[in-house]
């Protein structure tokens, strides 16, 4: 009955609402690179003949070369059978200029060796590159949103949680060269019914976008173990699991704070990494906390054993990676030096928001990865 009853307006509004969800599906498909390329293959493919059309009667305005420009975005938009139908369109509309425009005479207008020559190089190089984008399965589309996802995966796994009162944490991550990309990370959590605080913070081989992919899966492994193995097995746990990567370049470099949050007694697993710094409130001084503990990665069954220490009232915990206080040219105890030299300076307004500005003051132009981690307790 209520089929019998529906008016006509009733359906033609069914029909409106299911063809703007066909729409609005096919465009997400289209941007997400899992629909069909037949939209940007009709564009280009109407682009050609009017790029011929416009040589034919203004051949000083459209240059026959023109035709590079479909060729070029059908290399980034196309799948290759799709570019293989654009390419033959271009090819025609060559062939047609060069009959209707004279070859032989002097100027703009004509079709030279060299203009196809062009054309031929370009087409060839956009096919190379939708045949790589095709065999990764990556469509131009989606190549950036993966890159930011990458990113922004790493630096929510790296965020820090939330301290109780009377602690201040704060991080900073500067990658190699000025990209977006670090071989450096941090991994955090609260543990044992949020009393404890254990932080990770991990150098991997390599830097920028080279390590990114391999930071990427140590930070989700890392993170996956913490918490989950008692803190004197995390790092036997994290070399074996590089031990079982295989890697060619698979070494990296870890330190592994487990923190009080009730009595500020602290413990520090070290895995090849370079020393931390701990400010006593009472004296004024940097203590460099070193524990002892070879590479993760390198060989199976190491020990780490670990440095103790208690942070009180005042007192600052920095955890740094090599590439803060070591290059080639300055040695790490020179580093060190700098950087205490820096930190000093916040000694009696507080660390609030002193993480960035030390690597900018001690390691700005440094071509490596860096990274600093304060813990203080007010």
């Amino acid at each position: 009955m209520t089929g019998a009853a529906e008016t006509p307006t009733a359906r033609m509004r069914k029909a409106l609402h299911r063809a703007r969800t066909s729409v609005r599906k096919a465009g997400v498909d289209y941007f997400r690179g899992d629909g069909s390329d037949w939209v940007a293959l009709t564009a280009l493919l109407m682009s050609v003949p009017a790029l011929a059309l416009g040589t034919i009667a203004q051949p000083d305005w459209c240059s026959p070369a023109a035709l590079v420009l479909p060729i070029v975005a059908g290399g980034l938009l196309l799948r290759p059978a799709s570019l293989l139908g654009l390419y033959s369109a271009a090819a025609a509309a060559l062939i047609a200029e060069a009959q209707i425009l004279d070859p032989y005479e002097e100027g703009a207008e004509r079709v030279t060796p060299g203009t196809i020559l062009v054309v031929a190089a370009v087409a060839f190089f956009g096919l190379l590159i939708a045949q790589f984008r095709s065999r990764v399965g990556v469509p131009w589309r989606r190549g950036g949103t993966m890159l930011f996802d990458l990113r922004e995966r790493i630096r929510v796994q790296s965020k820090l949680p939330k301290l109780p009162h009377g602690w201040h944490r704060e991080m900073a991550l500067r990658p190699a060269g000025g990209q977006s990309f670090s071989g450096d990370f941090v991994v955090a959590a609260r543990t044992n019914g949020g009393r404890t605080l254990e932080v990770v913070l991990t150098d991997v081989s390599g830097k920028g976008m080279d390590a990114a992919s391999r930071a990427l899966l140590l930070s989700g492994a890392f993170g996956g173990l913490l918490g989950s193995l008692p803190p004197h097995d995390f790092l036997h746990a994290a070399n074996g699991y590089l031990l079982r990567q295989d890697w060619d370049e698979g070494f990296a470099t870890s330190v592994h704070l487990v923190l009080d949050l009730d009595s500020g007694d602290y413990e520090l697993f070290s895995a090849g990494h370079v020393p931390r710094l701990h400010l006593s409130a009472g004296s004024g001084r940097w203590e460099e906390k070193s524990a002892e503990g070879p590479l993760l990665g390198v060989y199976d069954g190491a020990e780490f054993d670990p440095a103790r220490g208690t942070l009180r009232r005042g007192d600052v915990l920095m955890l740094f990676t090599d590439g803060l206080v070591e290059t080639s040219e300055r040695e790490l105890t020179e580093g060190m030096d700098r950087l205490t030299g820096e930190a000093d300076r916040y000694v009696t307004s507080g660390f609030h928001g002193a993480a960035w500005h030390l690597i900018e003051a001690v390691a700005k132009d440094v071509n490596d990865d860096r990274a600093l981690l304060l813990i203080c307790r007010d």
